[in-house]
Formats: C-alpha cells, structure tokens, sequence
C-alpha cells in the first residue's frame, strides 16, 4: 500500500511557490513593458530630447540651414548679436504685450461666460455648443477668416460704416495690428477655458452654497467666500495654460501679418522661425530658442511661487 501512494506521489508534478512563479513571470513582464514604452521613447527621444540638445550645440556656432561652409565654433556671438538686433527686442515686447492682455482677459470672459452656463435651464447645453464651437475650429481656418473681416473693405469696417465709423486697415495698420490679433485671439480659446472653469465650478459642494444663502449672504458674498476659492487649482491650470499658449504665439502672426506692419506683431517664437527657415540661419534660431527657453522657464518660476500653497509651506 504504501509503496502504491510513492508511486502516485511521484508522478504529481510539484506546484511550485510563489516568489518562484513571481521569478519566471518578472522577465516576460518586463519584456512586454518595454516593448509597449518603446513607441512612445522613440517619439520623446526622436522629437524633444535631440532637438533639445541640437539647440543647444547649435546656438553656439553659426550654423546655415544650406551652406557649403563647415560648421564654426563662435562661442556667445549669436548671443551678442540677439542682444543688440533691435528686431528681437520689438519681438519679445510684442510677447510680452500679448500675454499681459490675453491672460486676464481671456481667463474672465472664460468664468464669466461659465458662471452663465452653470445653470439646469433649458438650452443652456446649446450656448455651451456655441461658446465652445471656435475651439474646435483649426486656428489656421480662423485665422484667414478673421484676415478677410479685418480687411479695410471687410465685414467689420462695413458694420462700422452703418453707424458712421470709418475703420482703419486693422492688420495694416501699427497701431492696430497686434490689438487685432489679441482680439481674434481671445474669441477663438475663451470656449477652452470656459470649459474648464465650468467643470471646476461643478466639483465645489452645493452644500457650501446652502449654508452661505442660510446666511444671507448676497451673489457677491457667495462668488468671493465660496466659489472663488472653491476655484484655487483650476485657476492655477487656466493661468500656466494661457500664459504658456500666449507666449508661443505663432500661427495667427504667420498667417496674418508674417510679423508686419514694421515688426509690430512679430513675436520671440515668429522670429526663431523666420530666422532658422526662411533666413536660414539655424545657429541664429537656436539661440534666440535658448534665450526664449529661459524667459518662460523664469516665467514658470514665478507663477509657480505665486500660486504655491502657503498653508503647505507654513
């Protein structure tokens, strides 16, 4: 009998224990992680971390987009002529100029129009379709759509005639120029951030609200002491978010202006673009890229103090 039960108990396979499953199982895992962040490391590496380090390099030299020339060590010559090309100056105004309108503006017409639609009335979804509909529209699209309106025989100088304004050449003008495309600007992402506001103001508890009208509080008292700092961190997302957008203003300068009239809308990015592509300047464009790198990287400092969380730091 018992040499019946050996006999059994040999052929049953061993189980094995766990940390020896977990051991077996650890390579494969491993494997297949690696080969589904592989995609995506290829990207990284391929379209951020080997231009990143080509700026770099290239910033110091005077490197040519074509050119039969080698490329030349200059050390901070790019960097001396950045500072005295009076065209970069304009540029970085411009920038500056454009974030400080856009950034105030476009984040409270974004909570204004999102305190409207927080509402459960009929067809408040229709004006949140309405409000959000230029988002979704390429900027390329708005852009030419807005250049025919500005135009000094568009839709907007025609309506100003009715009432008897004469418009000026809004894109052809330097005093106008830059004031338009902030306009343009703020209509087309208000939508994005009203967005954002509403789904902020739909996480703060109606209970704060109950409690606050038990109180007599009036709308003021109620937006200051309940949904202002109900707001704290989604008001610290929209202000990175439009000061990152503002400062990498682009598209609506080339396609609307290509930085005229008289550099008056042509901004830090435009300029490095300009200079690297159509000036073919490549060493120029990556150092006036490394000198923007460090503006917004102060700028992202400062917003980051600004909006820590002093009870934290305390």
């Amino acid at each position: 009998m018992s040499s019946t039960l050996e006999s059994r108990s040999a052929d049953v396979p061993s189980i094995p224990a766990p940390h020896q499953l977990g051991s077996r199982r650890a390579p494969s895992q491993k494997r297949a992680a690696a080969w589904m962040l592989a995609p995506a490391a290829v990207l990284l590496v391929t379209f951020v971390l080997i231009p990143i380090a080509l700026t770099f390099a290239l910033a110091f030299t005077d490197s040519k987009l074509v050119s039969p020339q080698p490329i030349r060590f200059i050390g901070f010559d790019n960097f001396t002529r950045i500072f005295a090309d009076a065209t970069f100056w304009k540029s970085l105004r411009n920038t500056v100029v454009f974030a400080v309108f856009v950034v105030p503006l476009q984040a409270g017409f974004a909570l204004g129009l999102a305190l409207l639609i927080n509402t459960k009335i009929k067809g408040v979804n229709f004006f949140r379709t309405i409000y959000f509909l230029p988002v979704v529209t390429s900027m390329v699209v708005v852009a030419i759509l807005w250049t025919f309106l500005y135009q000094p025989n568009g839709l907007i100088n025609s309506l100003l005639l009715k009432i008897g304004i004469h418009g000026p050449d809004w894109l052809g003008d330097t005093h106008t120029a830059l004031a338009a495309i902030i306009f343009m600007s703020i209509w087309q992402n208000v939508g994005f951030h009203m967005v954002i506001w509403l789904s902020g103001l739909q996480t703060i508890p109606s209970s704060l609200y109950e409690a606050s009208s038990l109180d007599g509080a009036s709308t003021w008292q109620n937006f200051k002491w309940v949904t202002w700092p109900g707001l704290k961190q989604t008001r610290t997302f929209i202000l990175i978010t439009i000061t990152i957008a503002a400062l990498a203003l682009f598209t609506q300068i080339n396609i609307m202006t290509q930085g005229g009239p008289l550099d008056s809308t042509s901004t830090v990015v435009y300029q490095a673009v300009r200079a690297g592509f159509q000036q073919q300047q490549t060493g120029y464009a990556s150092a006036i890229s490394l000198v923007f790198f460090v503006i917004v990287l102060m700028v992202s400092l400062v917003q980051r103090f600004l909006t820590r969380d002093k009870d934290q730091v305390r």
